[in-house]
């Protein structure tokens, strides 16, 4: 289930009720996200399961993430495990190639960001940057993008 726009910002708002632990292992990470509002725990699994299902489905998703596009294009190069917990969810990620690796590491930054800082990181993810919504090649103002 990918969720509409208004529900990943009710998400962000309640991002104090949300704690990330990234925990850097070889070739990548293991981030435990966790909530103890039974409801915000319920929506972290089923983001996460979600997200996983089109990373194998390889239906890319435009999202507020720098690096998650390197990640759905290469999905097939790195290994996923995700184990579900009575307060979240913990992923595991891990690749051979190094770039992958860096890219692994970068997305469990961002996805901290959005855990410490909420919406500011959300928009700021979306608006700038070479994989945001709107900068960089692809994004809305960026080079392909509309004129």
């Amino acid at each position: 289930m990918y969720y509409p726009r208004r529900v990943q910002y009710r998400r962000y708002n309640r991002h104090t009720e949300i704690t990330c632990t990234v925990e850097e292992i070889p070739g990548g990470v293991r981030t435990t996200t966790q909530s103890n509002a039974p409801d915000l725990a319920a929506k972290l699994r089923e983001h996460v399961s979600s997200m996983y299902s089109r990373l194998g489905q390889g239906s890319e998703v435009m999202c507020m993430s720098q690096s998650l596009p390197t990640l759905f294009r290469n999905a097939r190069g790195y290994r996923r495990q995700l184990t579900l917990t009575p307060t979240g969810i913990i992923a595991e990620e891990t690749s051979d190639d190094p770039a992958l690796t860096d890219a692994i590491r970068a997305h469990a930054r961002e996805v901290t960001g959005f855990v410490r800082d909420g919406m500011p990181a959300m928009m700021q993810g979306m608006m700038g940057g070479p994989g945001g919504m709107m900068g960089g090649p692809g994004g809305m103002m960026g080079p392909g993008g509309p004129p």
